[in-house]
């Protein structure tokens, strides 16, 4: 088929991802012209209770209630996102999933460069590193790894290394199988939102100038301070380190200000450490968005007015970003 052909010139890939956590199962599908620049656009939203016991942490403990709420998210599909390949990913807890940064230099001092500019030897490399620093045997974990190449802040390369219990991976494999549903990729709650985050930057803040991504899940909150797609510093809250969340905010822009401030996910638990969007915004001194995916609704089908605007839904989104970028 050739390039000039309009039907391929039309032709859009699509990806879904699913966050499950406690709150439910919401679904997030995107889609990207195959050939041409062109904006994402946001298919369709859909969310599914569950029950509390139906999740324990990162545990499945009932596998029939997500079976079930997997299948109704993905029910009422539109037919253009139906009848797609749908390249599928999956949210898992931050807690359950280590993610580590090392110098390649580090992991091959003297290793050669295949073409692709990756160590060819480097995959048993990162697997012992991924081992020492989980302290489990690497047979119990899986492993995924990438080679960031070098920039003007880290002058080095670095491979980015995430680990997770294999229990963790296999059960959402098999929920999803159980459910039609065939998995790409699993990747942590928190670093989907941050893409997600990241994605609505590019339209909504001025390139160059230093702002604060936030992120509030289950386990706490955590914060990115970024240079245009950069990250340069990262917090986590609670932490033995913060006395309060106050503290852990100014240590994260340590002195830098920040043009302004992302904030997504549960928001209501920001109650719990008694604390408000508007003081995100008076401890950085910076104006706060809430992430939305609205603006990028552009479809003739309705989608939920609440999930549009409710800033949890980073994780789906940031997850199915990952399905139409790859």
């Amino acid at each position: 088929m050739g390039f000039g052909n309009p039907l391929l010139l039309g032709a859009r890939r699509f990806a879904a991802g699913v966050d499950l956590s406690a709150r439910g199962v919401t679904l997030a599908v995107l889609s990207r012209r195959i050939l041409g620049a062109g904006p994402v656009r946001l298919e369709w939203l859909a969310a599914a209770p569950l029950a509390r016991e139906a999740l324990a942490g990162a545990e499945i403990v009932d596998r029939a209630a997500i079976v079930a709420a997997l299948r109704s998210v993905f029910s009422e599909l539109p037919r253009a996102s139906a009848a797609a390949s749908l390249r599928c990913a999956m949210a898992l807890p931050t807690s359950a999933t280590l993610v580590a940064t090392v110098p390649l230099a580090r992991l091959a001092p003297s290793g050669a460069t295949d073409e692709s500019g990756i160590h060819a030897a480097l995959e048993p490399l990162v697997l012992a590193e991924a081992e020492r620093v989980a302290g489990v045997e690497r047979g119990e974990l899986a492993v995924d790894w990438d080679v960031l190449p070098a920039t003007p802040r880290s002058h080095e390369a670095q491979v980015t290394i995430a680990a997770t219990a294999r229990q963790h991976l296999e059960a959402r494999i098999e929920c999803a199988a159980m459910a039609g549903i065939t998995l790409s990729a699993v990747d942590g709650d928190a670093h989907a939102a941050l893409r997600a985050m990241r994605h609505a930057a590019l339209y909504e803040l001025p390139a160059h100038e230093p702002w604060v991504a936030i992120w509030v899940g289950p386990e706490g909150v955590h914060g990115w301070l970024l240079v245009d797609d950069s990250v340069i510093r990262h917090m986590r809250f609670p932490a033995l380190e913060h006395a309060d969340l106050v503290e852990a905010l100014r240590d994260l822009v340590a002195g830098e200000q920040a043009g302004c401030v992302q904030v997504s996910g549960e928001l209501a638990m920001l109650r719990g450490a008694n604390f408000t969007m508007a003081d995100i915004g008076d401890a950085l001194g910076a104006p706060v968005l809430p992430f939305e995916c609205a603006p990028l609704a552009d479809v003739e089908w309705p989608l939920a007015a609440t999930l549009l605007h409710d800033p949890a839904c980073a994780v789906a989104f940031g997850l199915a970003l990952r399905g139409v970028a790859e």
